[in-house]
């Protein structure tokens, strides 16, 4: 049986990190009662472990108002600010960290070390449980925030 070219690329994408960073834990991309997809456990996470890099292309802060306003209408966020001058797209050359979802009370926090952005495990998480982080946004605040029913956030 073959399998499609867009089909290998889904599979790659959803598959674990494990070729890459054999140091981190298996994740895997499913459906979210947040919102959309999400990125789950696949094995239990001691707090603070390294779980995945945001990948993405590296552009310039001023590139990026157009990949913004074109992601807002589909309700993403998938450009991460970096620091001043940088932020990552993880609409181009991204990995199923784009898929981590919002919450106000989140289980993930990230750290940046030079370019790169790692999600870490702010508690144990258990196996099956969904990855979340806040997204901290700053800008035009026009996606409501799902991690909660009432919840008022805006994104």
């Amino acid at each position: 049986m073959r399998v499609s070219d867009a089909r290998r690329s889904r599979l790659r994408e959803d598959s674990d990190l494990s070729s890459r960073h054999s140091s981190l834990p298996r994740l895997i991309r499913q459906r979210s009662s947040l919102h959309g997809f999400g990125v789950f456990a696949a094995e239990s996470i001691n707090k603070n472990r390294r779980l995945i890099d945001y990948a993405g292309e590296l552009v310039r802060n001023s590139e990026t108002a157009g990949r913004e306003a074109r992601y807002l209408e589909e309700g993403c966020i998938w450009v991460f600010r970096v620091n001043r001058a940088w932020s990552r797209d993880a609409g181009v050359g991204g990995n199923i960290a784009r898929f981590i979802n919002h919450s106000c009370t989140p289980n993930c926090w990230f750290e940046i070390v030079d370019k790169t952005i790692w999600i870490r495990a702010s508690r144990l998480i258990c196996r099956g449980e969904e990855l979340t982080y806040d997204y901290a946004t700053v800008g035009d605040h026009t996606i409501a925030c799902r991690c909660r029913p009432g919840c008022t956030t805006m994104l």
